[in-house]
């Protein structure tokens, strides 16, 4: 397993998959039973279909498709950590959603664990970096 080639996958996935509210582009990239940490203070959303389900979630609340960008990500041995920066659009307004995400890889490529961290401000901001 190439981690730099799976890391990627897994942002091309997000990129697309978010602006288009593509549940299953995303899905496919987790480990039947891979683990997914939205926030670190609530529970895991576990398996694939924890994540479908906290995806489903999330879109049905966007009003817009959401813009995103992820810098190139940084790997070590079978982990990968990748910044985002996304403008979401809700009933409320505009949101930028800053973060990264920490990933670690299975055997085949698929993440078996992800942590996001992540800051959210509201309205629209322009785009700080060269990525």
């Amino acid at each position: 397993m190439n981690v730099l080639e799976a890391a990627l996958s897994w942002t091309n996935a997000w990129t697309v998959g978010w602006a288009r509210q593509d549940v299953e582009l995303i899905v496919e990239r987790q480990a039947e039973d891979g683990v997914h940490w939205s926030q670190p203070f609530r529970p895991p959303h576990r398996g694939r279909p924890g994540l479908r389900e906290y995806l489903e979630d999330v879109f049905a609340s966007e009003v817009e498709p959401t813009r995103a960008r992820f810098a190139p990500p940084l790997v070590n041995g079978d982990q990968a950590a990748a910044e985002y920066w996304a403008l979401c659009h809700y009933e409320d307004g505009p949101l930028i959603i800053s973060g990264c995400t920490l990933l670690r890889f299975d055997e085949e490529g698929l993440v078996a664990e992800s942590r996001d961290y992540s800051f959210v401000v509201p309205g629209e901001h322009p785009f700080p970096f060269d990525w």
